[in-house]
């Protein structure tokens, strides 16, 4: 790869371990330093040169003149009363800001991050989607959520245990990136969070479900175990269309055709999201033709009653509506949690803070 000039110098964090190796080479330093490099990028989360002690002063130096670690400056930070939830607003290198949330729970600490700024696929009762779409993330961009939020753990000796790329955005709109950011994530000589911690979720886009289903059957030393999570919302394509636009390009049938070839290929499992609205699809017959759908499919059922949106008239369900729903789904043998939601106090839904800000601001946020 080659390297990616940022205004002050090579963005360091575009560069996958060829490329940084590659560039050190090209200053006539041996291999080994771009290792070290690579290490105090992410073993140590280092934000500046002069840390890294174990390189010679010369490197360092040209290091600090022609190289830089990008990392977001934090325009706005929310944190939910409870402490479990930590909501962040980052500004990037070209004034664009992404949000990215830290949740606590007993045993995991779970970052869910973005890969686009805005959101192209529309949901309707998604901030996210009413914002509009901006641009596509670059894999440093996604990365350095990652480590925003390793840093932050690290204060209090604790580690980041799970990445899910569920937060502004959809990862196979932006596939390349977000396959890229995903292996540094996980490598072990990057941030080295298991494979099975990390969740990549989408719309249903069928040649990004497609594609990523050839990588988690390739070769055992290329192939990814993450876990595929499909935002369902609906089990009828009259009413996903209403809540799900692109579900008028990829239909159910197509979908859950592509789910099953998911499903073969890797022997893997696959998440289904559903936001429970009320009068809208928390009735049992959506819970039944659910049912159909998922009869020959590995598969687990997140339900979560929505997260109210300001420029959304939609409201959550009643909980009993949603544990005659979630009852139904069991009794039926699929595999299924209620999720509690979290942040509500924070507007933690992806794309609320950015949205509270623009309003703030006097700022319109752009349409698609």
């Amino acid at each position: 790869m080659a390297p990616v000039a940022a205004s002050q110098g090579i963005s360091l964090y575009e560069l996958d371990f060829p490329g940084l190796e590659s560039l050190i080479q090209s200053w006539g330093e041996r291999p080994y330093r771009a290792r070290q490099l690579w290490h105090w990028l992410y073993a140590h989360h280092a934000t500046g040169f002069n840390e890294m002690l174990n390189l010679p002063q010369a490197l360092r130096q040209r290091l600090q003149t022609e190289a830089v670690i990008s990392s977001p400056s934090i325009v706005e930070t929310a944190e939910a009363g409870d402490g479990e939830t930590r909501k962040d607003l980052l500004q990037l290198q070209d004034g664009e800001t992404i949000e990215t949330v830290l949740m606590y729970y007993e045993r995991r600490r779970t970052a869910c991050i973005s890969t686009q700024v805005g959101c192209p696929v529309g949901c309707t009762f998604c901030a996210t989607g009413q914002m509009g779409f901006r641009r596509n993330l670059t894999v440093g961009e996604i990365v350095v959520q990652v480590l925003h939020f390793a840093r932050v753990l690290s204060r209090t000796q604790e580690r980041l245990t799970n990445v899910v790329l569920m937060g502004m955005g959809e990862p196979l709109l932006n596939y390349d990136a977000s396959l890229a950011a995903v292996r540094r994530i996980t490598a072990p000589e990057g941030l080295n969070i298991g494979q099975r911690h990390v969740t990549i979720s989408t719309v249903g886009v069928i040649p990004g479900i497609d594609r990523l289903a050839d990588e988690q059957g390739a070769t055992p030393d290329t192939s990814l175990q993450v876990t595929l999570a499909v935002s369902l919302h609906a089990a009828t394509d009259e009413l996903r269309e209403q809540i799900v636009p692109i579900n008028r390009q990829y239909p159910l049938d197509s979908l859950f055709a592509a789910c099953r070839r998911y499903a073969e290929r890797t022997g893997r499992r696959i998440t289904f999201e559903w936001a429970l609205i009320h009068n809208l699809n928390d009735s049992i017959d959506q819970a039944e033709a659910l049912i159909e759908r998922l009869s020959d499919l590995p598969a687990h059922v997140n339900l979560i009653r929505l997260n109210p949106t300001e420029r959304c008239q939609a409201r959550p369900p009643e909980r009993s509506r949603v544990k005659a729903f979630a009852d139904t789904l069991d009794r039926h043998g699929i595999s299924v949690t209620v999720r509690l939601r979290r942040g509500i106090d924070i507007g933690a839904g992806c794309g609320q803070l950015r949205q509270r800000g623009e309003r703030q601001s006097g700022v319109q946020s752009p349409r698609t």
